[in-house]
């Protein structure tokens, strides 16, 4: 199927339904999960629709943010995801002070974590009982539970975070832009990313390749904030960027200071 064939048809299902996402343009179009998401942006800088996180909007469609569940998110890039928490979890090094942030990506580091004098702080209850599981030293904060991502929340949470100093903080991300840094469609999720990043001495971002220049309702960082980690990536995100098992990396962002 030509592309210009696609795009006609993924503006009449929009034109039908004011929204759609990857996963069911992959099974009406039968095409794989990258020629759709291509598609997405090659109409959004046509101007023919909005991307958004995991799909598209009309133009003229309101857009209200909403974010799949923990469960949703697990399937979705899982391979890639797994790949760049492992390239994450071999930095943990010895004795570091670690901040795990919520996020799907974040939890399968855990299992890829060697090192055993690290400990952790987290907001993540799924990730606490894990690392508790694995003999792990945690400390889960405190505050407001949110259901869909399973994370701690809000101010009491955010006053908790500025006590500490982190050696290295893992932080996930909806979206990454050049134009609006790091969002997340949260304000009080953004809150509490906002503040432990600040606490960390370095900090990185992991971010599969799905989420560069899309942007989501709240920034809680620049892009220049953290390093980002992820399996591939836009060619002018390059100097921002360390390529999970890629030999190439600029090591100089491993030394990335807050």
């Amino acid at each position: 199927m030509l592309s210009e064939q696609r795009y006609a048809m993924i503006l009449k299902i929009l034109e039908q339904r004011n929204s759609v996402t990857v996963a069911e343009l992959t099974e009406t179009l039968h095409i794989s999960e990258s020629t759709a998401r291509r598609d997405i942006a090659a109409l959004d800088k046509a101007g023919r629709l909005t991307k958004v996180f995991g799909g598209a909007v009309c133009v003229d469609s309101v857009f209200s943010p909403s974010e799949p569940t923990v469960m949703q998110k697990s399937e979705i890039m899982r391979d890639e995801k797994r790949r760049i928490a492992k390239y994450a979890a071999s930095l943990v090094g010895p004795q570091d002070f670690v901040y795990l942030d919520a996020g799907t990506t974040t939890g399968f580091m855990i299992e890829f974590l060697t090192e055993a004098t690290a400990s952790f702080v987290t907001n993540a209850v799924a990730h606490a009982q894990r690392l508790a599981a694995l003999g792990r030293q945690v400390i889960l904060i405190g505050g407001t539970l949110k259901g869909t991502t399973e994370a701690v929340v809000g101010a009491t949470a955010a006053l908790m975070l500025k006590e500490y100093h982190f050696t290295k903080g893992f932080f996930g991300t909806n979206g990454a832009s050049k134009t609006a840094g790091f969002t997340t469609p949260d304000a009080s999720e953004a809150l509490v990313k906002k503040t432990a990043l600040l606490q960390c001495a370095r900090a990185f971002v992991l971010c599969d390749h799905s989420k560069f220049n899309l942007i989501s309702s709240v920034t809680f960082a620049p892009l220049a904030a953290a390093a980002v980690i992820a399996d591939n990536c836009p060619a002018e995100f390059t100097g921002h960027v360390l390529i999970a098992d890629e030999k190439s990396n600029d090591t100089s962002l491993l030394e990335k200071e807050k």
